[in-house]
């Protein structure tokens, strides 16, 4: 199990005070703190090793290239992928799914073709599939969850059909904190010859990936949930699906030869890295990832394991307090409304004077939202920093809330 004396020591910002209170920091589902070695990292990689990548034979340049791509590899071994070549690094998690979007799926895709989603994903794994449905008419088909919030893989697999040309599909949702069983989903689709994309941003904070356990031909994932810097991030590509992308960027190091008449570009994954890249960023996405394996992705899954169950016992107590997702196995993530006219933001605003920072919103779910017939709801999401002592300041200005707007 983790110290979590001594991991709550690593995150500065968690010593600070919001309106005179101690800051309670839940919120990790939008974007999670920052260790002080990913700020030292990074500080030491601008004001000591800054030099632009790939482009140079001075020192600085072949040290800041040796820094930024060792994060590649170190992004295979934390998502268990079998080459590091299939790791493109990016800004985050919606640039590569944008990526297969166009890159993959654009060329491949014609009027009545289908992509298959499900009703929890993020804007960025849906807005994508609009723009090839306004486009190229790409057909959108949607699978819902039950009433608890559980995806069926099976009725994933049935609404495939002969035009069905991808599934893109969360592993775990930012709203409801389910757990996908996308391994199910991609071995099905596999007999039927699909590829799947899995929008890993909220799943591979919480618990050990592989991808290749997985069977996934694309896995995003976005640095700035994993305790790393924003603007960071990567797509795993399998070689067979990379092979067939085209590049979604043009300059820079995705080239090889550039004449007047002639392009020539670069191998995979370079091919789809073009320009200069968040340098210092993907540095600090190394170091954060280093950290949380240095802990254990066990540790942080056994922990926030048990930090999840008594955040349940204690909202559950709370029969005013309506928690939307509620299956057995789901992430700590906890959207909920209050019974009566109370809204999210209300609620958000009084949680915030006592120091509680949640989050209040669609959470970028606008389909989920209308097929849960809410406006908005709290969310409540937690990190391997927080503690059950932090789950009883947030009951307790529940119940403030609760006596002021009901």
């Amino acid at each position: 199990m983790l110290d979590l004396e001594m991991v709550r020591r690593d995150f500065p910002i968690l010593s600070r005070h919001v309106n005179g209170k101690p800051l309670v920091y839940l919120d990790n589902g939008a974007s999670a703190q920052k260790p002080q070695v990913v700020i030292d990292a990074m500080s030491q990689a601008y004001s000591q090793e800054y030099a632009n990548v790939h482009r140079g034979l001075h020192y600085l340049s072949n040290l800041a290239t040796d820094n930024y791509e060792r994060v590649r590899g170190i992004v295979a071994q934390f998502l268990g992928a079998a080459r590091e070549n299939e790791i493109i690094l990016n800004s985050g998690a919606t640039e590569g799914i944008n990526m297969v979007a166009y890159g993959w799926a654009m060329p491949r895709m014609q009027a009545g073709d289908e992509i298959i989603l499900s009703i929890m994903e993020h804007h960025a794994n849906i807005v994508p599939w609009h723009f090839l449905r306004e486009r190229q008419g790409v057909v959108i088909k949607w699978v819902d969850v039950d009433s608890t919030g559980a995806l069926d893989p099976e009725k994933v697999l049935a609404a495939i059909t002969p035009r069905t040309k991808l599934i893109a599909v969360t592993h775990c949702s930012n709203v409801l904190g389910t757990l996908v069983d996308v391994a199910a989903i991609c071995a099905g689709a596999r007999a039927y010859g699909v590829p799947v994309l899995v929008d890993g941003s909220q799943a591979a904070v919480h618990m050990p990936i592989n991808v290749q356990q997985i069977g996934c031909d694309f896995y995003a994932v976005t640095g700035h949930k994993l305790y790393g810097p924003s603007g960071s991030g990567a797509i795993y590509v399998h070689q067979d699906r990379m092979a067939e992308m085209r590049p979604f960027m043009g300059g820079g190091d995705m080239i090889r030869e550039v004449t007047r008449d002639t392009v020539i570009y670069n191998n995979p994954p370079m091919k789809f890295e073009a320009g200069t890249p968040g340098i210092v960023q993907t540095i600090g996405l190394g170091v954060a990832l280093d950290y949380m394996t240095g802990l254990g992705m066990a540790n942080i899954a056994a922990h926030e394991k048990q930090l999840r169950d008594y955040a349940r016992t204690r909202l559950d107590g709370l029969n005013w307090i309506t928690v939307q997702g509620t299956t057995p196995d789901k992430a700590p993530i906890f959207s909920f409304s209050m019974q009566g006219a109370a809204h999210a933001h209300d609620i958000s605003t009084i949680l915030d004077k006592k120091g509680v920072a949640v989050r209040a919103g669609q959470h970028c779910t606008g389909p989920l939202m209308e097929h849960l017939g809410l406006t908005a709801t709290c969310r409540a999401s937690f990190g391997l920093y927080n503690t059950n002592a932090e789950v009883d300041v947030l009951i307790d200005a529940l119940e403030l809330a609760h006596d002021l707007l009901c």
